[in-house]
């Protein structure tokens, strides 16, 4: 396995069978141009099969954190350690930044993801609530 930062939107494009929806070019470009923004993808002869996408966010007072925005890792891949090395990766990108720490919001109730955040290091800070404003008109 080889773990690459994405500098291209071919890349990110190529990697899309990993997301939640298709890629769209113009916001992959967007994505690749945006300060802070990056992907790391985990190649396995020469295929995409996983992937993690981070923001590194920096706030006047706190100074720079990485957020790992997205972890994702074909399913015939999964349980090989794939989603760790790339979550590791991104951990290591953070503090070359100069990130003071890195987090990631999790379902309660996803087990794997716990497992593959824990094995990577992570340790929990309790209870975690999301509310979200919707602008594309959906609920």
């Amino acid at each position: 396995m080889e773990i690459r930062r994405a500098t291209s939107v071919s890349e990110l494009t190529a990697a899309q069978h990993l997301y939640d929806g298709p890629a769209r070019a113009e916001w992959a470009a967007r994505f690749l141009a945006a300060p802070g923004h990056l992907m790391l993808i985990a190649y396995v002869d020469g295929a995409s099969v996983g992937m993690v996408s981070g923001i590194e966010m920096l706030h006047p007072d706190k100074g720079a954190e990485m957020c790992l925005y997205e972890l994702s890792v074909a399913e015939e891949h999964r349980r090989r350690g794939i989603g760790r090395a790339l979550t590791e990766a991104l951990a290591r990108v953070a503090r070359e930044r100069g990130c003071y720490d890195m987090w990631v919001g999790v379902d309660t109730d996803n087990a794997p993801a716990h497992a593959t955040y824990r094995a990577a290091g992570a340790a929990p800070e309790g209870e975690f609530s999301m509310l979200t404003w919707d602008f594309t008109g959906g609920s």
